[in-house]
């Protein structure tokens, strides 16, 4: 009986899951924001049922209580966290929040199949991190002044990755993580977050050649220390959103075409350098010619994604603990073998729905400073997103970095939460900039109290070719 309820299920998720991205899409095409509210909707019924189901099949194979325990928390959390951001901010994105619950559901289930201690460590992370994160909607509406810590967005940055190189752990091959007291946690994750508000504040400032070129300079010393801590993916993801921001800001082309020969010139510079990355490559062109050895993990994702087909083996029934890491770098291959790559396709549409609704905010966002954030950390995000499943897909040589809220990881799970907050705070902005008619140079800001404030954060005397992008757009 229980392997009949398991088969019906992989076709019961495969289902809810077209449904979910269906609704994921439809809400952009929405005319009315009623409708938009009924897909949202909807989309929380689909991902409960999901969710529901997934556990009941892992109880089904385990008969264990604290199962059902760990599952009613999920459940109160799923059903507490977006209607409890609802209530605090009335404009906030409901699709957004909607797709970080369906991500986590989905680590959630794959990572209590994989090891239940593992996450129950993983749903205690999600609570600080939903935590911590609740505050950053309201201080990107309110505080004023965080268009002008320029300078503090550096420190910060440069402080934690000289931090990282100096006394990092090793991880195969990078240092990535710092320990303390039994507990580690990447720097990294929370750099790229102060990196692309600091390349917004100091494009905002000024968009002249000199600070162009300063601000690319200390860009290129975030990369820099990033490389040395051979930490390749992250700095290709920093690379990537430099470019996408100063593109944004200036609408010249010729900084995508050097940026393009200074990405290609920089990997055949690693390529020589590191005997990791030279390893990764070999694994990638040619995995079956070293299977028991380099090509190993990507050798066994590469069967996990093939033996899953079209609706996957069902929970439970493959055998995705053979990847190395599996829970971290790999965790995607495991939701292909189980529950197929319909499954997989629809979670890649999912992250390319949160990057469309990033970008529309991004266009949207009157003043520029919001919208090279937009850009930066959007383009952070589905960069990050491609690393991952590309790596694990043998489309690109793996890298090393994780799934936004679906892999293991404290520091990641944390820091998505970060991003995907301060574009809520963007959202209300937008939203409150939409209803109203602007009130002066500054529109989407609540106007601050005390005048002086404002002028110290946003100078009078603008630079020439500040006020004419600004008559472009």
């Amino acid at each position: 009986m229980i392997t009949v309820y398991v088969e019906i299920s992989k076709y019961l998720i495969v289902l809810l899951m077209a449904m979910y991205t269906f609704c994921n899409f439809r809400y952009f095409t929405a005319a009315e924001a009623e409708a938009k509210e009924d897909y949202c909707a909807w989309q929380q019924r689909i991902l409960l049922l999901l969710h529901f189901i997934a556990f009941s099949v892992l109880y089904f194979q385990l008969w264990d209580l604290q199962l059902l325990v760990f599952y009613g928390a999920q459940l109160l959390f799923f059903l507490i966290y977006p209607r409890l951001m609802g209530l605090i901010y009335r404009k906030v994105s409901r699709l957004l929040l909607n797709n970080i619950c369906m991500f986590l559901a989905l680590g959630m289930v794959m990572l209590t199949r994989l090891d239940m201690d593992m996450a129950m460590r993983q749903f205690l992370l999600v609570l600080l991190g939903a935590a911590l994160s609740a505050l950053v909607p309201l201080i990107m509406d309110r505080v004023l002044a965080i268009v002008g810590w320029r300078w503090l967005y550096m420190i910060l940055g440069l402080g934690l990755l000289m931090l990282v190189l100096a006394a990092g752990s090793v991880s195969y091959g990078a240092k990535m993580a710092i320990e303390l007291g039994g507990f580690s946690f990447q720097p990294s994750e929370f750099v790229k977050l102060s990196f692309v508000f600091f390349t917004a504040s100091m494009l905002y400032h000024s968009l002249d050649f000199k600070n162009i070129c300063l601000t690319s300079g200390i860009a290129a010393l975030h990369v820099l220390l990033l490389v040395a801590c051979r930490d390749l993916g992250t700095a290709l993801m920093f690379f990537a959103a430099y470019v996408a921001m100063l593109y944004a800001a200036t609408g010249r082309a010729a900084y995508v075409l050097a940026g393009g020969g200074m990405f290609a010139g920089a990997g055949a510079v690693a390529y020589q350098l590191f005997s990791h990355v030279r390893t990764r490559v070999a694994a990638w062109r040619d995995p079956w010619s070293d299977i028991t050895n380099t090509g190993y993990q990507i050798a066994h994702s590469l069967f996990a994604i093939g033996t899953g087909g079209l609706v996957g083996m069902g929970l439970g029934q493959g055998m995705p603990n053979r990847i190395p890491i599996v829970e971290k770098d790999f965790i995607f291959s495991a939701i292909s073998e189980e529950m197929g790559a319909i499954t997989a396709i629809c979670l890649i549409l999912i992250c390319l729905g949160c990057f469309l609704q990033m970008m529309l905010t991004a266009y949207y966002m009157d003043m520029l400073f919001y919208r090279l954030v937009a850009v930066g950390l959007g383009v952070t995000y589905i960069f990050q997103v491609f690393l991952t499943i590309g790596g694990v897909t043998k489309f690109i040589p793996s890298t090393g970095v994780t799934l936004p809220f679906v892999a293991y990881g404290g520091s990641s799970v944390i820091s998505s939460f970060l991003l995907f907050m301060v574009f809520e705070g963007m959202h209300i902005i937008m939203m409150k900039d939409a209803e109203a008619e602007p009130a002066g140079p500054y529109t989407g800001r609540t106007e601050p109290e005390d005048a002086a404030d404002l002028e110290e954060v946003y100078p009078e005397e603008e630079d020439p070719e500040q006020e004419e992008w600004n008559d472009e757009d």
